[in-house]
């Protein structure tokens, strides 16, 4: 009988031999799916004739790229990381670090003295960039997807047409500001008012609805509402859109315009900038963010989000309970688009003009994956994953060393789609129920347990 031995060293062999061959072969379908894309570039001579220009170096980094991370990911990131989730598993259960258990009042408190910090670093007019391009834009996405995450992570409906009530919001305010001259504060609820009653239009007709058809539908009414901006002209001036929107004040005290009596900058004694209106709007959608979330937690606790929940696990066994499933749609419906209409309305004042350009269905499916990424229900991993996707992609913006690597007419920030796609495949891989995996009922008996992702349907962790 032969003596069949299977030592460490053959093991690391073997896997050695599977990362090489995962490797190879990572790098020819990267091969095939960039020789078109990056490989060749077309462009127009001075004569109006199209020019193929070859870029196989440029080509060859991607490769050789592809090839190697896989390599690395197989040979050594897996094991690492199944080494340490069983070391993890062998440890008792330590107690939450003082970081962990207070995470949400350190984020808040560091989102708080953020735009000091800038001005402090960079200087009142340095600071515009980083407290509008990074820390606003990424606010607005955190508020738009912690509104989608009470129709699709609480109530589990898939929603596809999300950025609808975006531009519901963002043309109420811009239209009625400018026609009845309303303030913002006044016309900030009442976008609110006006998304919710648009997502009670779409709720009825999608009530025998769920899954894949409930996501067409859904898709179709943002498709419609972006046609009817572009094509109603008299109303909302279609493709031009519409500009001049008024600036928000400070609750009529202090106003940002140049010219008012009471202009901010005036008032305190400051030289005059536009940053100072930045930060303010800074504030300003950190605490319809905060408002978003205190919502959803206070919901979610009370019956109606219980019920949100059932209808999530299962929609007959939620029924059989005795549940109105009619109410509980339109309301999950209604309360995420007013959400959505508050975003939109703070968008308008924020870029003083809207299109219908800035509402396609692209930022529903942005809005959709940080919901995803960050794991179904999970306010803080839909944060995380806010800053990471929003601000990675901004980032790419100030990436000009690149240049240095892939040659001058290198545009970082026009490959940020395929970097987002790389990201999202990652973490799909990596984390299949988004950065967090786990939730904690709100019904429980006497402790409070997080329930793992494993014991929850697939893609509501």
């Amino acid at each position: 009988m032969s003596h069949i031995s299977n030592t460490p060293e053959s093991a690391g062999g073997n896997l050695t031999l599977r990362a090489l061959r995962e490797g190879f072969f990572a790098g020819l379908v990267s091969l095939g799916l960039f020789v078109l894309f990056v490989g060749l570039e077309t462009t127009q001579n001075i004569r109006n004739e199209l020019v193929l220009n070859q870029r196989w170096g440029l080509l060859a980094i991607f490769v050789i790229v592809a090839a190697v991370g896989r390599f690395l990911t197989v040979a050594y990131l897996r094991p690492w990381m199944a080494a340490r989730k069983a070391a993890a598993a062998a440890k008792p259960a330590a107690e939450e670090s003082f970081f962990k258990r207070n995470f949400s009042m350190i984020a808040i408190a560091a989102l708080i003295v953020y735009p000091p910090l800038m001005v402090t670093l960079f200087g009142v007019q340095g600071s515009l960039k980083w407290v509008d391009n990074f820390g606003i834009q990424i606010l607005i996405y955190v508020m738009l997807a912690w509104g989608l995450n009470i129709v699709v992570g609480l109530a589990g409906l898939l929603d596809l047409g999300y950025v609808a009530f975006y531009a519901v919001g963002a043309y109420s305010y811009a239209l009625l500001s400018q026609q009845f001259g309303f303030s913002f504060w006044v016309l900030l609820p009442l976008a609110g008012i006006l998304a919710a009653f648009w997502g009670m239009i779409l709720g009825f007709p999608v009530l025998r609805l769920k899954g894949d058809y409930l996501a067409i539908v859904t898709l179709a009414f943002g498709e419609i509402i972006r046609l009817v901006l572009i094509n109603w002209t008299e109303v909302t001036r279609g493709t031009f859109g519409v500009s001049g929107i008024p600036k928000a004040s400070v609750f009529g005290i202090w106003s940002f315009d140049v010219s008012a009596p009471n202009n901010f900058a005036k008032a305190f004694d400051l030289p005059m900038s536009s940053a100072y209106y930045k930060i303010f709007l800074f504030y300003l959608i950190l605490a319809l963010a905060l408002l978003t979330a205190y919502v959803t937690i206070r919901l979610r606790r009370m019956p109606i989000g219980r019920a949100w929940e059932a209808l999530r696990e299962d929609e007959i066994a939620c029924r059989s309970l005795g549940i109105n499933t009619v109410t509980t749609k339109l309301t999950a419906f209604s309360i995420g688009a007013m959400f959505g209409g508050f975003a939109g309305s703070f968008f308008a004042v924020r870029q003083g003009f809207v299109s219908p350009e800035s509402f396609v269905f692209l930022e529903s499916a942005i809005i959709l994956a940080i919901v995803v990424l960050g794991g179904m229900g999970s306010l803080v991993g839909i944060a995380v994953a806010a800053v990471v996707m929003v601000g990675g992609t901004e980032l790419l913006r100030e990436m000009q060393f690149l240049k240095q690597v892939f040659g001058p007419d290198f545009t970082p920030e026009l490959y940020r789609m395929l970097i987002f796609g790389i990201a999202m495949v990652t973490v799909m891989v990596w984390k299949p129920r988004g950065f967090v995996g786990s939730r904690e009922p709100t019904a429980f008996l006497k402790e409070r347990k997080a329930v793992s992702g494993s014991f929850t349907k697939e893609g509501h962790g």
